[in-house]
């Protein structure tokens, strides 16, 4: 029996330390709910998680910004809907001022109501969407995913629909502006056609991205949450760990007091 070197209680403090160590490991993955509490929990998962993490965020980035796209594409195609409607009143103002029972009087009215709905419509050249032109003819690349990677959205141009210059106060020029209407009419179709793919396209894009963003969450969460029940079996071993390590502790320090009865 020695007294200067207790070697029960130095293994004894060891196995204790170790045991604290795992119990407050083990706490603080419960509080937090992340499994990595520290980068020596798992390296390489931290390293694929922390990447996850950033294309995540950029997923949701991309996500607003073909959601802002959409809702641009939306407003665009509700003004023009109500150039279709302009467009079909001035066609029918193109057909009525060609009725030879009609007098000078009556076409200059006709001309006075068709000229009020061109500067309507020439009106839609300065209408933006948050400080952008909505039809300024300027294609638009749209960036889609977490990799930077855009699609082009195809401008609309406001002044292909400019009929200012169409008179319909005589036959001949009312036969003129209506060739001209019908002309604005099919380019209005084609540019409705083309927002609607766009928004169509959009649209495909934003569900995807909320896919991708779904699972890469689910991956990540795999990697870096902490099973519950399973901590919560640890801890409960750590702590009984804890108190028997402590109780021992003490014992092997008592077992030295033996070596006084000798010397008694």
């Amino acid at each position: 029996m020695v007294i200067n070197t207790n070697i029960s209680a130095q293994s004894s403090t060891r196995l204790l330390a170790d045991s604290s160590s795992m119990l407050a490991k083990s706490l603080a993955r419960l509080s937090s709910g992340s499994r990595l509490v520290s980068p020596d929990d798992d390296a390489a998962g931290l390293a694929v998680s922390m990447r996850f993490d950033a294309q995540i965020n950029r997923t949701t980035a991309a996500k607003a910004n073909v959601t802002n796209a959409a809702s641009f594409s939306q407003t665009q195609d509700g003004f023009l809907k109500k150039v279709s409607k302009a467009f079909d009143r001035m066609s029918e103002l193109s057909i009525l001022a060609q009725d030879v029972t009609k007098s000078t009087a009556d076409a200059a009215l006709y001309q006075t109501e068709f000229s009020s709905l061109a500067t309507y419509i020439s009106d839609l050249a300065t209408k933006d969407f948050n400080s952008i032109s909505l039809f300024s003819g300027t294609d638009l690349g749209v960036v889609v995913d977490s990799e930077g990677a855009t699609f082009s959205m195809t401008g609309i141009d406001g002044s292909a629909y400019d009929l200012s210059a169409e008179d319909v106060s005589t036959t001949a020029g009312a036969a003129t502006a209506l060739t001209a209407v019908k002309a604005a009419i099919n380019t209005l179709a084609t540019d409705r056609a083309t927002l609607g793919a766009s928004v169509s396209t959009l649209n495909s894009y934003n569900d995807q991205l909320s896919v991708l963003r779904e699972n890469l969450s689910a991956a990540n969460s795999r990697i870096k949450d902490v099973d519950v029940a399973e901590e919560s079996t640890n801890f409960a071993r750590y702590n009984i760990l804890v108190q028997a390590g402590t109780a021992m502790l003490a014992q092997a320090n008592a077992s030295q007091q033996s070596a006084l009865r000798l010397l008694q």
